[in-house]
């Protein structure tokens, strides 16, 4: 059984920084794409970042100054940092994996999904 775990959430005040890992096991081989989300109450959940197994990034526009995404290949772990976290960073934050290189093309369709970690920054 596949498993996404998430961690590195918790309180933070303004200005701060945050980096957020996820792990994944069951996996038999290594995912050809991993993304970060987030989903803040009332609001639809929004991709943050996403990295292909040859390290190709893409951001989305809103936070491409603030978050870089990166990837132990030899575990598959994945993290997030977040630097200069707003108020509005606060939300419950995701990581997906999926097999599919083109995966890596899109925000959507993700098969493997972690069950999130909350941020929450105070101002």
């Amino acid at each position: 059984q596949v498993q996404l775990v998430e961690s590195g959430g918790g309180s933070v005040q303004a200005g701060g920084s945050l980096r957020l890992s996820c792990a994944p096991s069951g996996l038999r081989v290594g995912p050809n794409c991993m993304g970060w989300f987030r989903q803040a109450p009332g609001k639809a959940r929004e991709g943050l970042c996403r990295i292909d197994r040859d390290g190709r990034t893409t951001y989305a526009k809103a936070m491409k100054d603030r978050v870089t995404i990166s990837k132990d290949n030899a575990e598959n772990i994945l993290y997030l940092q977040i630097n200069n976290v707003k108020p509005e960073d606060t939300a419950m934050y995701y990581c997906a994996a999926d097999h599919l290189f083109s995966r890596c093309d899109t925000w959507s369709g993700f098969t493997y999904w972690g069950r999130g970690t909350q941020v929450t920054v105070s101002s």
